[in-house]
């Protein structure tokens, strides 16, 4: 039906709540209104009746609250926009991308049962206690007569309660306060179970700022893993981002995942400030970072790509302020490299960057510190993959941890040899290069991951981690996908998405691209992991994170880089006590997804590093580039 009567049906609900009020004395008015038929996520602030409950009614389901409670944050907008993100792919479309929606059906909202189910279940919510934190949401579903309930986090950017100041320079400072840490083989503040980190505040199917679910992988034969997804809008794209925990207990997995969402829900956009500055590099001199530092796309990309337009530094383009801690000043940073999801979809993006350097933690400190590792430890996986570099062979029995030779040993039962190679290149930071290779060649033959830390162990542990995972599942994979994945190795031109760079190396005719580092090795020059930790200026771990941090920051800055460091920390993030940002180091290879995409190969660093580092006697040509698509996940 058209929605004309479908706002009549919601009118003459709302008087027939109000006709069974008397049998619940106290009950507030409730106020009917329909879902799904606007734009909520780009809507401006709505007004609601002051005091009424508000209800939604979307197909045989009606969404009940936010009861009105004084000093408890969340609105029925922030429910509107809540209810519309976690919907359907086909719904946001219809919503979203300028259609003109329509009710269809006949709900039951005329029976009278439905007047008398929803009038109890108003009454019960508003007698309930004031919530202590979040306010609760209830689904009545009419055909059931089932009631769930839901908490409501609310929306950092909604119009009608969220306060979004603007992003100034002032803002922008970040300190590296003392830190010190929990435990001394420890890089986090607080151990992970000290993050009041309840599910179902950030994963139901009603508000779910995180999506409407969260599923154990219960095929995987190595680590216990948990997956979820959201999505997110920009132009006429609707991106589903994945997130997830490996380890080895489903519980902590779910924990560690929703701290990887929040990261990455934090990272695709600038939520907490809003984007004021819009200038062309011109303008700015060195009050800003240029992105032909940062890297960008070859003219053939661009030919083949009109819809992207290439950076001109006479161009007027958005920026963010970040905090450079070689200057200790604030720098404006292109939006697109500072947050990867910004808004506008592809013709307001030069580049498309990546979640590197996003990271999160319990302090500014925390967060800076894994940014900072995961930013040198994608710079130095590509040079070496670009220059096909030699790497020195880690001995896996040489960690101290059991967990570590254990976890190697079950990747064995399955078929797979874990193997690990020192990618240290310019900087006095531990890098580990992780491979599981399947021993009889067959399919799923290759899986890589990468980690990086002042501390060997970590840094082994963390590619391990990577490739414990995925390993064991990529062989199901490559012969779900044999034939597109065969015609990617063919044309790289088709290695399009992040998926596509793993997966290919599922295919056991790729194993011949990494030759340089796999083969003709007979185990009897492979290194101790300790070997990591000495050298020239090796940095070694403190007891106090902030000192940890400088001393990278110090080793990043002698060799001529900055770093830079933008505060992409959400709203919902800050009652956890939880702090993202964007670490970036202009200069250093970006990791690209896409052949057509790559960066690296274009930038100075790719030529130069392995020859400054003594990896090799010259320079890079073109020639001596890696010719396959980097296998990173």
């Amino acid at each position: 039906m058209p929605l004309e009567p479908w706002a009549a049906v919601c009118s003459a609900l709302t008087t027939a709540l109000a006709d069974r009020a008397g049998c619940h004395p106290g009950t507030p008015p409730a106020v009917v209104h329909p879902l799904g038929v606007r734009d909520e996520l780009t809507s401006e602030a709505r007004r609601f009746t002051p005091g009424a409950v508000p209800i939604g009614l979307y197909g045989h389901h009606a969404v009940v609250g936010p009861v009105p409670s004084e000093g408890v944050a969340g609105c029925p907008q922030c429910l509107a926009r809540r209810w519309q993100s976690v919907r359907a792919g086909f719904l946001r479309d219809a919503l979203e991308r300028g259609g003109e929606p329509r009710a269809t059906g006949t709900p039951p909202w005329q029976a009278a049962f439905a007047g008398d189910a929803l009038a109890a279940l108003v009454a019960a919510a508003a007698g309930r206690p004031r919530p202590d934190r979040h306010p609760w949401i209830w689904l009545l579903d009419l055909e059931t007569l089932h009631v769930s309930r839901f908490p409501l986090l609310p929306d950092g950017e909604c119009p009608s309660c969220g306060t979004r100041p603007d992003d100034t320079a002032e803002a922008a400072r970040i300190t590296l306060e003392p830190t010190p840490k929990h435990a001394p083989d420890s890089f986090r503040l607080r151990p992970l179970d000290d993050y009041d980190l309840a599910l179902e505040v950030f994963v139901n199917p009603v508000t779910g700022m995180l999506g409407p679910s969260v599923a154990p992988d219960l095929t995987s034969a190595s680590t216990s893993s948990a997956v979820g997804a959201f999505t997110t809008r920009s132009g006429n794209y609707l991106r589903e981002c994945y997130w997830g925990g490996h380890t080895g207990a489903y519980g902590s997995s779910v924990r560690v995942g929703l701290l990887e969402g929040l990261e990455r829900f934090a990272g695709m956009r600038a939520r907490a400030k809003r984007t004021v500055v819009t200038a062309a590099y011109d303008e700015l001199g060195d009050t800003a970072v240029d992105p032909r530092v940062t890297g960008l796309y070859s003219d053939a990309f661009h030919a083949a790509d009109p819809e992207v337009p290439a950076f001109a530094p006479d161009r007027p383009v958005e920026w963010v302020w970040g905090w450079s801690l070689r200057d200790d000043r604030p720098v404006l940073v292109p939006e697109v490299v500072a947050y990867y999801h910004a808004p506008g979809g592809l013709p307001r993006r030069f580049v498309q960057e990546s979640s590197n350097g996003c990271a999160s933690g319990g302090s500014l400190v925390e967060a800076v510190h894994h940014g900072l590792m995961e930013t040198l430890e994608r710079d130095a996986f590509l040079l070496a993959w670009f220059g096909r570099a030699r790497l020195p062979e880690i001995d896996p029995a040489s960690s101290n941890r059991p967990a570590t030779r254990t976890m190697v040993d079950r990747l064995a039962m399955y078929g797979y040899r874990a193997r690990f190679f020192d990618t240290r290149i310019t900087f006095p930071v531990p890098v580990v290069t992780a491979v599981a290779e399947r021993v009889d060649g067959g399919p799923g033959l290759l899986c890589f991951g990468a980690g990086a830390s002042l501390d060997p162990e970590d840094a082994l542990a963390g590619g391990l981690c990577e490739i414990a995972t995925d390993s064991v599942n990529v062989r199901r994979r490559t012969a779900r996908e044999e034939s597109r994945l065969r015609r990617m190795a063919r044309d790289f031109g088709q290695v399009q998405v992040l998926h596509d760079h793993p997966l290919l190396y599922g295919l056991p005719e790729m194993g011949r691209y990494t030759d340089f580092l796999l083969r003709d090795r007979d185990g009897s020059d492979r290194v101790p992991l300790a070997s990591l930790a000495s050298g020239p200026g090796a940095l070694r771990p403190t007891a106090d994170l902030s000192d940890d941090v400088e001393a990278c920051v110090a080793a990043v800055t002698a060799r001529g880089f900055d770093v830079v460091v933008v505060d992409q920390t959400a709203p919902e993030q800050v009652g956890l006590g939880f702090r993202t940002v964007k670490v970036l180091v202009p200069g250093l290879i970006p990791i690209d997804f896409g052949w057509s995409r790559q960066r690296g190969p274009l930038m100075p660093r790719a030529r130069t590093a392995l020859r400054e580092a003594g990896l090799r006697e010259d320079d890079l040509v073109p020639r001596d580039v890696n010719p396959a698509p980097h296998p990173f996940p």
